[in-house]
């Protein structure tokens, strides 16, 4: 089988550089350079891509050593609704921490015009201790700040070489999160004012909301998908076929991109934050809720959890009596949206590993699920049984062993750290499980607030913990749906 590059594709690249893109992840490459991609073949957008390693772990050595090249492969709910696309428009890969000073000669380019990011929603995040000496400094805001520093100085502050921006983390109002960050840096480093006006007058930072279930690398279908190709690409990326992406910002923003020429789902809008809080509340509270849980009853993909009978009545459950009552929309639209997300969570097409979304679930739990807890909470003045239930799986799985087996744990390590402790006390019955439970529930770098204010919280958690020890998740969850422990 042929090795996928751009001599073996017989591919000729001829487009100008005009995307700068944080990240290369599967979600970025099956979303955003999908579009790219189409905004080429069906425009005359003719813009590539400089992907950007922004961490210091990994390289991307596989996607340089395919010249940039991938396919994305995406499914609807039918069984012959399938696309299989080439994504060529990946012009070349720099390692911030490897490449320094290639990554600030990127800003000299004057067709760069658009800059994207998906950092996680850790990523835009200010750090005191990030400096203008670093090279590079560790958090995302930063470097972009050096880079766009580069930037106004090599081109004298002109107006026209200024960036839009459009970061897709999911947090609330990322591109004005991201500007203060920026404008944090510019204050701590002293640097001058009229960058700092630059900054203000002349780059533009999008809201954005991104939506399309990306699960990754097909691992089942690869050998057929290879045959198919005629390729040996080890990037495969598939999703569904479902895509959205609302966009606030100046209406310079729906000029300059031709979206409009297109039938791509882009939607330019003068407020996000409804759109935003629907998705992120519905499909990633769901996504974050049920990973804990089916990971801890031994399931691997959503598809399968939300079919099986306990978990997927407690997913339900907790969209329809606890999610639903809290958003600010009409009621058939919000009901018409959870029917959508429990209708593509079971695409049968789409191996969506749930190890993969367990990915930060300390800071994911915090942004997609504690907002709707406090409504709830506001509204009812009693705790939202399956956000508790849930709220008990999270800290269970953050133990970090199941069977015996180690628990594989993607997260802050400080975050991990700090829970494990807690757990290695209680354990050792140093502490008992409810001094545990209150000690974690109280940590505000975990929550960003003391938690034990609302009353019985760590109690009703702590019974919950009590229960998975004694009879397990799997049946602690049958009776939290059938025997009105709710």
């Amino acid at each position: 089988m042929r090795e996928l590059n751009l001599k073996n594709a017989n591919i000729q690249r001829t487009n100008s550089e005009k995307i700068l893109q944080f990240g290369g992840g599967n979600f970025l490459r099956g979303f955003v350079d999908w579009m790219i991609e189409r905004l080429n073949e069906e425009t005359n957008f003719n813009g590539d891509i400089v992907i950007v390693k922004p961490t210091e772990e990994g390289d991307y050595k596989v996607l340089k050593a395919q010249d940039g090249l991938f396919h994305v492969i995406l499914n609807g709910t039918q069984s012959d609704e399938t696309e299989i696309r080439l994504i060529t428009c990946i012009n070349r890969v720099i390692h911030a921490y490897n490449e320094w000073d290639a990554f600030l000669k990127t800003a000299e380019t004057p067709s760069i015009r658009y800059i994207i990011s998906n950092t996680t929603e850790a990523g835009i995040t200010y750090r005191d201790l990030d400096t203008n000496f670093d090279q590079p400094p560790k958090e995302f805001p930063a470097k972009l700040t050096l880079w766009l520093y580069h930037r106004f100085a090599f081109f004298q502050g002109a107006p026209d070489k200024g960036c839009i921006l459009f970061p897709c983390e999911l947090i609330d109002q990322n591109g004005l999160q991201l500007k203060e960050c920026i404008l944090r840096c510019i204050n701590c480093w002293s640097l001058n004012e009229d960058f700092k006006y630059w900054i203000q007058n002349h780059n533009y930072f999008c809201n954005t909301l991104v939506d399309r279930i990306i699960s990754g690398y097909p691992h089942k279908e690869k050998d057929s998908l290879i045959s198919k190709l005629g390729y040996d690409d080890n990037l495969l990326v598939a999703g569904e076929l479902y895509h959205s992406w609302v966009i606030e910002g100046p209406e310079l923003v729906e000029e300059e991109l031709p979206f409009h020429k297109t039938n791509i789902n882009v939607k330019f809008v003068e407020d996000v934050s409804l759109y935003s809080m629907l998705k992120v509340r519905v499909l990633n509270g769901a996504h974050t809720a049920m990973v804990p849980v089916a990971l801890l009853m031994g399931l691997k993909y959503v598809d399968e959890a939300i079919k099986h009978r306990l978990v997927g009545h407690f997913v339900k459950s907790l969209l329809k009596e606890e999610v639903s009552p809290t958003l600010k929309l009409v009621s058939i639209e919000v009901n018409t949206f959870i029917e959508d997300v429990l209708e593509r969570f079971q695409n049968p097409t789409i191996k969506h590993q749930l190890q993969s979304i367990a990915l930060n679930s300390i800071s994911k739990f915090r942004t997609r699920l504690l907002p709707t807890f406090k409504d709830y909470y506001e509204l009812n003045n009693s705790l939202p049984p399956c956000i508790v239930f849930a709220f008990a799986a999270l800290i269970q799985f953050y133990q970090g062993t199941l069977d015996g087996k180690d628990v594989t744990l993607s997260d802050n390590q400080e975050m991990i750290s700090t829970i494990q402790s807690q757990w290695s006390l209680s354990l050792k019955k140093r502490i008992t499980l409810l001094q545990m439970t209150t000690s974690i529930l109280s940590n505000d770098i975990l929550w960003g607030e003391d938690l034990t204010r609302y009353e019985r919280l760590a109690t009703e958690i702590c019974t919950w913990l009590e229960r998975f020890d004694q009879y397990g998740v799997a049946k602690s969850l049958d009776q939290f749906n059938t025997s009105g422990l709710r």
